[in-house]
């Protein structure tokens, strides 16, 4: 993948584009992205979806069921820890996914406390504390840093994160709509399927693999915020909707196609829903200018196209 070369830090470069169009589903609350395009006085809005859940195969790759060290999410007790111990956190946490009825209904537990250390967590080794949030997307943080001893992680029952896969990646998503603004995020970077992938992103037959590259890449490094890098987390396949980091970000891109010739190479937190996809395919038709990054033919939008974060409430 290429890299965007900048002044200060040309790592830093990613595919990240259809937080538009990945809505964020999550029990009663929902927030989504619009994006305002340039010299165009509408604003798209994008809203969760009832009718898609991504296959847990394919989204987890390796049965995710992560949380954050070092962090104590507080809310109401569902089960108290102290009369319920589990033997690590991932047990506590699929205690937690159990607690949730089929893909379409309600979770009891959207969030779940563990102590792990022996040494640190003494008497309470083992404790397992499953909470519900008053608001899924804005967790009660109780305290965080080197001293705390839980291991803390959100369960979304359906939705278009993956706080479980990629919980470092998605909590920095949420900080970020908890600002209600992101000045300076923006997609950058448009590259249609061409004629190597067809409608459902399946590479044709001895077709190139780029260029074009079959993705839309943007930033989400908000002015005014110190972004810390993110750590790597689940890396299953890219498929088509697929939105990942590259590298540890802020940078991040959407992919228009299903790119086994990438192997597990990106940390990927989310899935646009696919009846979403047709604006990502609609960004990727905007004029674009050719450049080279790292020797790499790229190609980059004329018009960046501005990037915020708007909380939606459910549709009745």
């Amino acid at each position: 993948m290429s890299r965007r070369q900048t002044d200060s830090d040309l790592h830093r470069f990613t595919l990240w584009v259809l937080f538009l169009i990945a809505a964020i589903s999550c029990c009663m609350a929902y927030y989504s992205f619009s994006v305002s395009l340039k010299g165009n006085s509408d604003t798209i809005f994008v809203g969760s979806s009832e009718s898609w859940r991504g296959n847990e195969e394919e989204r987890e790759g390796d049965g995710c069921c992560r949380g954050v060290e070092h962090l104590e999410l507080w809310g109401d007790a569902m089960k108290w820890g102290s009369d319920f111990k589990l033997n690590s956190s991932e047990e506590c946490c699929r205690a937690c996914k159990e607690m949730c009825e089929g893909d379409d209904g309600p979770c009891l537990c959207d969030s779940w406390v563990f102590c792990g250390n022996k040494q640190d967590c003494g008497s309470r080794f083992g404790e397992c504390w499953l909470k519900k949030q008053k608001d899924a997307l804005d967790p009660d943080w109780r305290d965080s840093g080197d001293n705390v001893i839980w291991t803390s992680g959100l369960v979304f029952g359906k939705g278009e994160l993956f706080p479980d896969c990629a919980p470092h990646s998605v909590y920095y998503i949420l900080e970020l709509l908890s600002l209600q603004h992101c000045a300076g995020c923006q997609f950058y970077r448009a590259e249609s399927r061409g004629n190597s992938w067809d409608l459902q992103g399946n590479h044709i037959e001895h077709a190139p693999y780029g260029p074009p590259y079959a993705l839309i890449q943007g930033t989400v490094d908000a002015y005014g915020t110190v972004f810390k890098d993110i750590p790597q987390e689940a890396r299953p396949t890219i498929r088509r909707g697929s939105i990942a980091w590259v590298g540890s970000g802020p940078d991040f891109f959407i992919s228009l196609a299903n790119h086994h010739e990438w192997k597990k190479a990106y940390t990927v937190f989310g899935q646009v829903l696919p009846e979403d996809m047709e604006i990502v395919e609609k960004i990727s038709q905007l004029p674009t200018i050719p450049d080279v990054w790292s020797n790499v033919k790229v190609a980059v939008l004329e018009r960046p196209v501005p990037l915020r974060f708007i909380r939606m409430k459910k549709s009745p």
